[in-house]
């Protein structure tokens, strides 16, 4: 009877070597590169193929492409097999030790078969031939490796160099990184090195032990983090606290190239890892002149080049021995000899925090700038602020009401400071925007009811009050201040003539009683206490720069400039591109899943404002950093589903909140508007996308000026009122798209 191979495939990398089609968000093992599947179906397909023997087939990958795994794995039988899920990559080593450990408590000391999922190789039954030409080595505790007979000195494989023959299984004398080209030639001339094809077949015990002499850490922490993993019919997750624990290497590093007694079986299948554009000019469909043309392309008098079209067509003519990549937002040109460096173009756009480097724009980008400026002013001018303005103002105690129903009756909840300020801020931006509604008489009824039922005695703000202005909550919140001081800086600027005064007052509150002693920010109350937080700082930094356009002194910038400092040295990581929430006293971030806590709508609101800071200080670098907050909240923050962002995602890009609110998509316009220009790609196909999503979803859906504030992840309505809290980010999101879209209007 034919020995059970259990068969585990690792869908990790990110293929930057086919940049700019392979991408962080849309790796090249979910690419069709040769007209029959994604590079993991056939993978997938192939393990299936044995052609006797139970063969459970098992697929470890990344917890940010499950949507994706799955729709490659719909149809194909796993024999029992299913999904593993990392959630975080800690390279080839981690996924090895579990799949041991998954083979050891289900199918005891089994052989188990390790393969990548994004190689090109000839055919399943000559690629099930090698493996089980290496099946009793292996079967004997022989670690079992799998060569190719280099045909050219080749720079970009690793090579394994054997020693003596032993009935076709060769004894490896020594693993080699891979070599310059003068290296590999002196190989190729030896005629004992060989690729490697990264494909490994072992006995369970095998791989246990070998871990157990090298890298026991290794074993363990996987172990631990395996025994703690959930399942359901989706497949395995384990918990990232335990799963980060695990020290990140390759299994080469880790264990191969420690071993003794490791065979190698030459393959007898061709293989390519499809790991640079001539590595596709080799295998793909040429035509007579030896051109590979995928796409809209019209290619004239051009040779042995490989061209590409996703997106638009693309033309060329007299090429000879180039690859030229076109997607819809970039174009990658390159002699075909010099096409593996593209990885230095990838690091290039890393550093300056191009969105290019990381995002796959929507494949329903509008192209067309200002093709929502109609709908746009019609449900402002038309729709939202007539209903906001009468339906959402509480003529009889005053200010405005919390929230309205679906039904646009008030909802008699406790009022807000900050909601109460958000709304006189909005309805000042609409006058500023030439709304010719009744402005003036809105925000002095707005400032008349926070000033005279709101104040405390220090001269700061309350947190909450009830319905008739009677106080709930006397907290003096730096949140509210925030909302407060932006509020006063758009009414002084809309000559109401109280804010002014109030403003100062304000200040001088902000100084005495929430700023931190250590001078390392503001404290989330005037009493000290709580965990901080760097939201309560955006927004004081948002209305500090309001001031400076209200007033045109330097001192409000150089208050922006402490929280900028802030932001550079504790808010922001470089590693991830993102933006922590929680923090201790020592701006640590918080321990467990707070943590790791990040929210593209903040995201999206820190890369307007470092946008504006850096115009109004001089420092451009500061839009860099802008350009990556982007970057990540769209590559990692995105439900795929409906385009939305979600509520939250961890800094490896795990959900943690899978809710879409609008007031994020609000914040994803004005970041786009923010940015394009700002030396990044042209944005205006993702503006329009943006805008066309929150209305998709969040607005249209509605009644007449109303919005559905929450959507599931499945784009189902979760709303059961209409928060007036949210009327201000799209009041400012969208009047800045009237703003951005005027010139094409006339």
């Amino acid at each position: 009877m034919t020995e059970r191979i259990v068969s585990f495939v690792m869908s990790g990398g990110v293929g930057s070597r086919l940049w700019p089609l392979s991408r962080e968000d849309n790796p090249k093992q979910f690419h069709d590169l040769s007209g029959d599947g994604s590079m993991l179906a056939k993978t997938l397909r192939r393990l299936a193929a044995r052609p006797e023997g139970e063969t459970p087939i098992f697929l470890i990958a990344s917890e940010r492409h499950a949507e994706r795994v799955h729709a490659d794995l719909a149809g194909l039988d796993l024999a029992g097999g299913g999904p593993l899920f990392e959630p975080t990559g800690r390279n080839t080593a981690a996924a090895v030790a579990l799949a041991t450990l998954r083979t050891l408590s289900e199918f005891g000391d089994s052989l188990v078969l390790v393969v990548p999922s994004d190689h090109e190789i000839s055919t399943s039954s000559q690629f099930w031939r090698s493996v089980e030409a290496g099946a009793e080595a292996a079967r004997a505790g022989r670690l079992v490796v799998f060569g190719i007979k280099p045909a050219q000195p080749e720079t970009g494989y690793g090579y394994i160099e054997v020693a003596a023959d032993r009935a076709g299984v060769f004894d490896v004398s020594r693993f080699v990184e891979k070599p310059d080209l003068a290296t590999a030639r002196g190989y190729l001339k030896a005629g004992n090195f060989y690729w490697n094809t990264g494909i490994f077949l072992f006995r369970a015990s095998a791989m246990r032990d070998a871990f157990a002499a090298f890298e026991p850490k290794i074993w363990q922490t996987t172990e631990t983090a395996y025994l703690a993993a959930t399942s359901d019919l989706s497949g395995l997750y384990m918990p990232i606290e335990l799963y980060t624990a695990i020290p990140s290497t390759s299994i080469d590093y880790a264990i191969m190239e420690r071993a003794e007694h490791i065979a190698m079986v030459p393959a007898g299948f061709r293989w390519n890892d499809l790991g640079s554009w001539q590595s596709l000019l080799d295998v793909g469909p040429s035509d007579s002149k030896g051109n590979v043309i995928v796409g809209d392309v019209v290619a004239i008098d051009c040779e042995n080049s490989y061209i590409r079209g996703d997106g638009r067509l693309l033309s060329a003519i007299g090429m000879k021995d180039v690859a030229i990549v076109s997607t819809s937002d970039a174009t990658f040109v390159a002699p075909v000899s010099h096409s593996q460096h593209v990885k230095k173009i990838v690091e290039q756009l890393e550093k300056s925090g191009r969105l290019e480097a990381r995002f796959t724009p929507a494949h329903d980008r509008v192209i067309e700038s200002g093709a929502w400026r109609r709908r746009v002013h019609h449900w402002l001018f038309q729709e939202t602020l007539p209903l906001w303005s009468t339906s959402g103002v509480d003529d009889r105690h005053g200010g405005f009401h919390e929230a309205l129903g679906l039904d646009a009756s008030p909802l008699m909840k406790p009022k807000r400071m900050r909601t109460q300020a958000r709304q006189v801020y909005a309805f000042a931006v609409a006058k500023a925007r030439g709304w010719n509604g009744p402005a003036d008489r809105l925000i002095s009824h707005g400032i008349g009811f926070m000033a005279g039922k709101g104040r405390t005695g220090k001269g700061g703000w309350v947190r909450t009050l009830n319905v008739d202005g009677s106080v709930v909550d006397a907290t003096e919140d730096a949140y509210d201040h925030s909302c407060v001081l932006l509020a006063l800086a758009h009414a002084h600027m809309s000559g109401n003539p109280d804010a002014l005064r109030l403003g100062e007052e304000t200040f001088a509150f902000l100084d005495a009683h929430l700023e931190d002693r250590r001078m390392t920010g503001f404290l989330e109350t005037s009493d000290g206490e709580g965990e901080r937080r760097s939201n309560p700082h955006m927004h004081l930094l948002e209305a500090f720069l309001a001031w400076h356009q209200a007033t045109g002194e330097r001192a409000h910038l150089r208050r922006a400039a402490r929280i900028i400092d802030l932001f550079r040295s504790h808010f922001f990581d470089p590693e991830s591109w993102t933006l922590g929430e929680y923090f201790d006293a020592e701006w640590k971030p918080s321990a467990g899943e707070k943590g790791t806590w990040t929210e593209p709508g903040h995201h999206f609101e820190w890369a307007s404002l470092l946008v504006d800071f850096a115009r109004r200080s001089g420092q451009a670098e500061l839009s860099g950093f802008a350009r990556k907050l982007y970057a990540s909240a769209i590559a990692n923050g995105l439900n795929r589903a409906t385009g939305l962002a979600y509520g939250a995602v961890s800094r490896q890009g795990l959900p943690l909140d899978r809710v879409s609110r609008s007031w994020p998509q609000a914040e994803a316009i004005k970041a786009a508007i923010a940015l394009d220009g700002s030396g990044g790609p042209d944005l205006k196909p993702e503006i329009e996308a943006r805008v066309g999503r929150l209305f998709r979803w969040h607005i249209d859906p509605a009644p007449l000026g109303l919005w559905i504030d929450r959507i599931d992840e499945r784009g189902r309505s979760l709303a059961s009122d209409v928060p007036a809290s949210i009327f201000y980010h799209l009041v400012c999101a969208l009047t800045q798209y009237l703003d951005g879209t005027a010139e094409k209007a006339t």
